[in-house]
């Protein structure tokens, strides 16, 4: 009897070595703002403490040579790590029970003293100088594993986590993240987390009275995107600045929304604005209402964006709008660059912990570089941190990137 040969499994990852981990420097200032952090959850027989653990978790989204949580616990292991940044060793197990065990909220505040310490837009742009906190909100899916049984979405086999972020358009810096299984609705949880002072920049997953009538009441603004069968009645009508058919302005309305099945906003004037824009994807189909039916030629669409701003000009409220996809850019860059989105953790107070450290990696990228972080910006500075860079490397490319600024 012949036997067959195994075939050959996936080549084991090189172990990380003291020489695969640098940038001592900036991984130490970071471990000594964590320092309050160090004695929550204590207890005797503790190993691995929180300001440690987020440590930790920082050195994986700034160390391309580390992927995994077994390969964070290797490095771990390297006298070298140990005592440039007074990390400890730590076991698989400890690491994993401190998923469940750590706050995430304790993270907020350092996420909210970060993003203060950023700078507004440049003065040239049209949005700056605005008195207004503007606040895109908006969610993303991260695949999760089938035996995640609270991370409900399709079915068994397909499950996801939804993170729910709210990101701040002035200064491109996230604000805040909520963690839920995939199926979490999201008008629910941006409802349990309004706050005073803030102009909401949503899309027409948002499109909800209620909601609406919600930011309201909790003293803050919203431009909302409508679906294009909204019902309303017009009370005025606006005419149409040339500055505001540059920006594909078509209609500026005051209006009453809904009617007597939505009286959430019923009673109040709301601000319309329409715009007609180029498509530039597959439309959705959607059904029409026979009483505002919308001709508009195969090559644009149409947008309806309600507003309380009754005495914003209609072409800064379509800008505002348009800003609102930062946050989509911001999603891009949380999963396809930093790799936020690998399971380091399968509980949702772990994956609250993941997420909150990796937008805390964000704005360090950022405070560090004075300027949105890109792919290039990211690289170098892992190239850097793993000793293939130096800092006159890294200042050579910030200045390359300020001269096409330009």
């Amino acid at each position: 009897m012949v036997r067959q040969r195994k075939k050959p499994g996936r080549p084991r990852k090189p172990r990380p070595t003291d020489k695969d981990i640098r940038g001592g420097k900036f991984i130490r200032r970071i471990v000594e703002r964590l320092r309050p952090l160090h004695w929550h959850q204590d207890c005797p027989n503790r190993r691995l403490h929180y300001d440690e653990y987020v440590a930790y978790l920082l050195l994986y989204f700034f160390t391309p040579v580390i992927t995994s949580m077994r390969g964070l616990q290797q490095a771990s292991d390297l006298p070298g790590l140990q005592r440039k940044l007074g990390l400890p060793r730590f076991s698989l197990g400890s690491f994993s029970e401190a998923a469940d065990v750590f706050d995430p909220e304790r993270l907020v505040p350092i996420i909210g003293e970060l993003r203060d310490r950023l700078s507004p837009l440049a003065a040239d742009d049209p949005l700056a100088g605005m008195d207004l906190d503007l606040t895109a909100v908006d969610g993303t899916l991260i695949h999760a594993m089938p035996k995640m049984v609270w991370a409900l979405w399709l079915d068994e086999p397909h499950r996801a986590a939804k993170v729910h972020l709210q990101f701040d358009l002035l200064k491109s810096a996230p604000v805040a993240a909520t963690v839920t299984e995939g199926n979490g609705n999201e008008r629910t949880v941006l409802a349990g987390s309004l706050a005073a002072g803030k102009l909401y920049v949503l899309d027409r997953g948002y499109a909800d009275y209620s909601l609406a009538n919600g930011i309201l009441e909790a003293r803050s603004s919203f431009v909302l995107r409508l679906h294009t069968n909204a019902t309303y009645d017009v009370v005025e009508e606006r005419p149409i600045t040339p500055e505001a058919a540059d920006a594909k302005v078509t209609k500026d309305l005051i209006v009453t929304l809904g009617g007597r099945n939505t009286p959430a906003l019923h009673g109040r004037r709301i601000r319309l604005v329409e715009l007609h824009v180029p498509d530039t994807g597959p439309r959705p189909t959607r059904r029409v209402s026979s009483k505002k039916t919308f001709r508009t030629a195969a090559t644009e669409q149409t947008i309806l964006l309600a507003t309380d701003h009754l005495d914003l000009p209609a072409e800064l409220i379509a800008l505002i709008y348009r800003y609102r996809w930062q946050i989509e850019l911001f999603f891009r860059w949380f999963k396809k660059v930093l790799n936020a989105d690998r399971l380091l953790s399968l509980s949702p107070n772990g994956l609250t912990l993941v997420t909150y450290c990796a937008l805390i990696a964000s704005l360090l990228l950022v405070l560090w570089t004075g300027r949105k972080p890109t792919k290039r910006t990211y690289e170098l500075f892992c190239f850097y941190l793993t000793g293939w860079a130096d800092e006159h490397d890294i200042l050579a490319h910030l200045r390359t990137l300020a001269k096409t600024d330009r």
